[in-house]
């Protein structure tokens, strides 16, 4: 499945390597082999602005999940058909905010982050239900687990290992 990155921000661009092999990882796992994926690495001015526009919403946040279907069991459809399964926009302002006052590194955050806006794209929705959020930021430590597992097999894994974040962050959609 191909993967887009985009950094609209110099600081969003040491991050970029990481996130790519981050997507390639989460694709797998999560069996999409075909299909596209598009990240956007911004900063908050950015992603406030389609906070507004989207949610109606004008401050800034830390992820937003754009799918490209109505339903999630579009997503393997999607996939499968080698089209777009969504975009995910992570603000890079806000994620290095955020990592310093939890106490783990940046890219950590980043990677947390990412794994939120990815599941919103296959249909995860935590403010649907208690049980639905119990669900995916189950899945959201699984496959946290899977990736920093990875990172440290590599030796490249970073001292503040992944937290999974409970705040609230939610999917926009076109």
């Amino acid at each position: 499945m191909p993967v887009g990155i985009r950094c609209d921000t110099v600081a969003s661009r040491p991050y970029a390597p990481a996130v790519r092999s981050d997507c390639s990882r989460l694709i797998r796992a999560e069996g999409l082999t075909a299909g596209e994926l598009s990240i956007v690495l911004t900063g908050d001015g950015a992603i406030r602005k389609l906070n507004r526009e989207f949610r109606g919403i004008d401050r800034a946040t830390d992820v937003l999940s754009f799918p490209q279907f109505d339903d999630a069991g579009d997503a393997a459809a999607n996939a499968a058909a080698r089209l777009p399964i969504g975009d995910v926009v992570i603000s890079i302002d806000t994620a290095i905010r955020q990592a310093d006052r939890i106490g783990v590194e940046p890219a950590d955050r980043i990677r947390t982050l990412l794994i939120h806006g990815f599941l919103h794209l296959l249909g995860y929705d935590h403010e649907r239900s208690t049980a639905e959020a119990r669900r995916m930021f189950a899945r959201e430590r699984e496959l946290a687990a899977l990736l920093t597992g990875v990172r440290r097999a590599n030796g490249t894994a970073t001292s503040g290992g992944s937290r999974g974040s409970r705040s609230r962050k939610v999917a926009a959609r076109r």
